[in-house]
């Protein structure tokens, strides 16, 4: 007897297979997928930029052996695929920022469009600094 007071039975419910690839099959699943493994790689970057701000706090010899780190091609080839995928999730996170956001200006909503160019332009001009700030 179980508690309810009813007797227990043999069901068996039917669950059917799902492959562990089901993902690849639907380009949205796909691109879902690959933003969120995207954090894996945003996640080495900030390690990759708290390990270089260590070594320059630690002196020249110390900066120079992160250079020599950094420039092992394991690390340069990790370094691209994770731009990749950072980019990937710029892209995707700014196409679903208007989604999220309910921008109203003067009692009319805002183009999703629009808070998109916004979020490129901010991105653009902030870009632009920080060339300008390594290049002096």
């Amino acid at each position: 007897m179980t508690p309810s007071g009813g007797r227990t039975t043999d069901l068996r419910l039917y669950r059917p297979r799902v492959s562990t690839w089901w993902w690849t099959r639907k380009r949205t699943y796909f691109v879902f997928v690959m933003r969120e493994l995207s954090s894996i790689f945003i996640a080495w970057f900030v390690v990759y930029l708290l390990l270089f701000v260590y070594a320059v706090g630690q002196g020249e010899a110390a900066y120079q052996r992160f250079l020599d780190w950094a420039a092992a091609p394991w690390v340069v080839g990790l370094n691209v695929l994770a731009l990749v995928f950072v980019l990937l999730h710029t892209v995707t996170w700014f196409s679903l920022t208007p989604q999220a956001m309910d921008v109203r200006l003067y009692g009319r909503k805002v183009p999703g469009f629009h808070i998109i160019a916004g979020q490129y332009t901010g991105l653009l001009v902030v870009s632009l600094f920080i060339l300008w700030l390594v290049t002096q």
